[in-house]
């Protein structure tokens, strides 16, 4: 193994090589995508250039550049990771892109690929009707939602909040990188535990909603994200179900919900088939993110507390 890996780090030498050669093992490997790339080329394009220190985007004659050999163990150490430990991308980098921006994270959050990026992109409309002074960013993980909202709302204070202490910890890393701690702060807490007194205009959230046939069929890339941020009962919707119970609670007059589920999305209709959720359809891609106002959901309480 050794002795290959040497003839490797002298057969291989330029910036191509090693994206052909990464693509090539992790075909090889059965790898699966879905944490911020869809295929191997662009993964090795990510990896080789994150430990080459140069942008995924650089210009194309960076391809033919040859490397130096303490540049081709980097590279080759970064790619042989991804296939032998079967770890998402951005676990190996440390870094994430959500609208537009970048976040630190690792293992104990979730890797950013919500479809309520786009959503932040379009500051909420058309369901938002008003403008929100105060949002919270609940089950936030790296707090990549939150800190995008305070983004596009310059105006707003911006709760992180989680259960994790781990995550609330990546949280704030985010805040600091971002410069915002003057308007958004992390708070530990499960669901509304820790915010009492407190309520907001936008309630955001991207709780664990799979359920517990998906989270057995998962690949090993998501195994290795946090089990607390995944799996929420049988039908993926435990957290969910005391969200919808509570969180009129802490909206304000004409207040929104969000709320992604998934795959779980049939099951939350199921449930509650009479609850008039709102389900976006996204450009880019995704879907389960349901919409309901403050208003409708204590108009519905009574569904919501018998279930």
């Amino acid at each position: 193994m050794i002795e290959r890996r040497e003839s490797s780090l002298h057969e291989l030498t330029t910036v191509l090589d090693y994206i052909r050669w990464g693509t090539s093992r992790f075909n090889e490997a059965g790898l699966y995508y879905g944490h911020g790339t869809d295929n191997a080329w662009d993964e090795a394009v990510l990896l080789v250039t994150h430990a080459l220190h140069l942008p995924p985007y650089s210009k194309p004659e960076i391809l033919e550049a040859r490397l130096t050999m303490e540049e081709r163990r980097d590279v080759l150490t970064l790619l042989e990771r991804r296939f032998t430990e079967r770890l998402p991308a951005a676990y190996l980098t440390q870094e994430a892109h959500f609208c537009d921006m970048t976040f630190y994270v690792d293992e104990r959050v979730l890797v950013p690929r919500s479809p309520i990026g786009e959503m932040i992109r379009r500051n909420f409309q058309p369901w938002l009707n008003v403008e929100p002074l105060g949002i919270l960013d609940l089950c936030c993980g790296s707090g990549c939602i939150g800190i995008a909202c305070a983004e596009a709302f310059p105006e707003a204070r911006v709760d992180l909040s989680d259960i994790s202490e781990g995550a609330i910890e990546v949280a704030q890393l985010n805040i600091n990188r971002h410069q915002l701690n003057e308007r958004v702060r992390a708070v530990q807490s499960d669901l509304f535990a820790g915010l009492q007194g407190f309520s907001y205009e936008l309630i955001v959230c991207n709780p664990p909603y799979v359920d517990a046939r998906d989270l057995a069929e998962m690949p090993e890339e998501y195994r290795a994200e946090p089990d607390i941020a995944l799996g929420s009962g049988d039908d993926g919707l435990d957290f969910t179900r005391r969200l919808l119970c509570k969180a009129a609670d802490h909206l304000q007059p004409e207040g929104l919900l969000i709320c992604e589920v998934g795959n779980s999305w049939e099951a939350l209709e199921q449930a509650f088939p009479d609850v008039p959720f709102m389900w976006p359809e996204f450009e880019e891609g995704g879907h389960g993110v349901f919409v309901i106002t403050r208003e409708e959901l204590l108009a519905y309480q009574p569904y919501f507390e018998k279930e």
